[in-house]
Formats: C-alpha cells, structure tokens, sequence
C-alpha cells in the first residue's frame, strides 16, 4: 500500500503529459496538486494561493525554472521549491540551492524519493510559519496596552 501524505503541491512543467501523470500519481497518494505549464502561470498562481511545496522544471520555455524560483522566492520566500531536471549540472544544482531550492531531483524523478522531499519540504514551511505567527503574537502582547 502506497504511503499518504495530505500537502497541497504545485507542479511547473511545460510538458503536460509528465504533469498529468505525475500529478496523478501524487493525488492517489493523498495530495491536492495543482499544475501549470510555464514559469510565468506558476509565478502569478503563487500570489493567491499558498502551497506546501512547489515543484520545477527546470528546462521550459519562457522563463525558465532558475528564473521562476527566482521571482517566486522574491514574492514568497516562505514557499518551499524543489526542482527537476533531466539535465542535471552542477552549475544548475548549486545556482538553484543559492536561489533557495529545497533540492534538485533528476528525471525520471523517483517518486518515494519526491515524496521524502515534499514532506520535508511541508514540514520545514510548517516550522517557518509557526515561527511567523509566535513573532508576531510576542509583538501583539508586547505592543498592547493592558
């Protein structure tokens, strides 16, 4: 029996085969994936909707998935981005990690070991949130006069 997990993920691919079925594969394991096909819907897509982790290609069209890591993270650094390529670099694993990727997984993607990587991924956002929102309460009740 296949392990599940509840995460709503975000997949950016301009191939709208491997999303469908990648997607699929994720949504019989318990999430809710939403998916685009451009770097350019995926950065528009992040400024209504908060997601558990978002995964990038990192080869599209347009801008490509550097470029879309780069302009979500400045709108949203707290979303957590994990990337694909069927053409791994080292130049493009250490430039992705410096923009601030969760990690690069190669295509094929091995799906326990994405899985593994969209859990860490909610688990360090759920951490980062938490953080947030004690910050912000310290500052309500530092601020509040009594």
């Amino acid at each position: 029996m296949s392990e599940e997990m509840d995460a709503k993920v975000l997949l950016v691919d301009d191939e709208e085969e491997f999303c469908d079925l990648l997607s699929e594969r994720l949504e019989t394991r318990g999430m809710k994936v939403d998916t685009v096909n451009s770097g350019e819907d995926a950065v528009s897509k992040v400024e209504n909707e908060s997601f558990d982790a978002i995964i990038v290609d990192l080869s599209m069209p347009g801008i490509d998935g550097l470029e879309t890591l780069r302009r979500i993270k400045d709108k949203r650094p707290d979303l957590e981005i994990i990337m694909l390529t069927g053409h791994a670099t080292v130049q493009n694993s250490i430039e992705a990690m410096k923009l601030g990727a969760e990690d690069l997984l190669e295509k094929p993607v091995d799906l326990s070991a994405l899985m593994e990587k969209i859990k860490e991924a909610k688990h360090k956002r759920m951490v980062v949130l938490e953080k947030k929102t004690s910050d912000e309460l310290k500052e309500i009740i530092k601020n509040k006069a009594w």
